[in-house]
């Protein structure tokens, strides 16, 4: 059975894998504003608090807050893998940084076993895919593992609980380890 649409014309199977393939993502006002508060509240209290002038932010907290508040309830949205990813990936690349240096062939080899590490620990996290590339590149020491990484990762998703587990059709996180 044919049908026609404007000038062109589409079978009923055409128009059914036309809907299949729209975004399975929901925009509702509810999402945007916790989306949008989340990732400012914890951005926000990040950058604020310190411990001997180093600050608990670095810039691939901001891709995991997208995560964390607007697709809270993804595998790779959870504290496991937030903690998790964020550490190990910035363990490889401090560990690549100190062994190898500072190279374009470190970079890459960097973020490709971080990869590797976080699948074969099931602590996939994607923002944690630049942790190597910030170590090495900014020349990291051990110290940046526990100050920012492990600190603001904890926080981070110390206020994801809170903020995801507001909204009453939220229970995050969905799994713990």
């Amino acid at each position: 059975m044919q049908r026609s649409v404007g000038n062109t014309s589409q079978s009923n199977n055409e128009l059914q894998l036309k809907k299949k393939r729209s975004s399975p993502l929901k925009v509702s006002l509810q999402a945007i504003l916790v989306g949008g508060f989340g990732g400012f509240f914890t951005i926000f209290a990040l950058s604020l608090i310190s411990w001997n002038d180093v600050a608990l932010l670095m810039a691939p907290f901001g891709a995991s807050c997208v995560l964390a508040f607007h697709v809270w309830d993804s595998p790779l949205s959870q504290p496991r893998n937030i903690i998790g990813g964020h550490f190990i990936s910035t363990l490889v690349g401090l560990i690549v940084l100190n062994c190898f240096g500072n190279h374009a062939w470190t970079l890459a080899l960097g973020v490709g076993l971080a990869i590797m590490m976080m699948i074969l620990t099931k602590t996939t996290h994607p923002p944690a895919g630049a942790d190597p590339i910030v170590v090495i590149l900014a020349g990291s020491t051990w110290e940046f593992l526990f100050l920012p990484v492990l600190s603001g990762a904890i926080l981070l998703s110390l206020l994801a609980y809170i903020v995801n587990n507001l909204q009453p059709n939220r229970k995050y996180p969905t799994f713990w380890v």
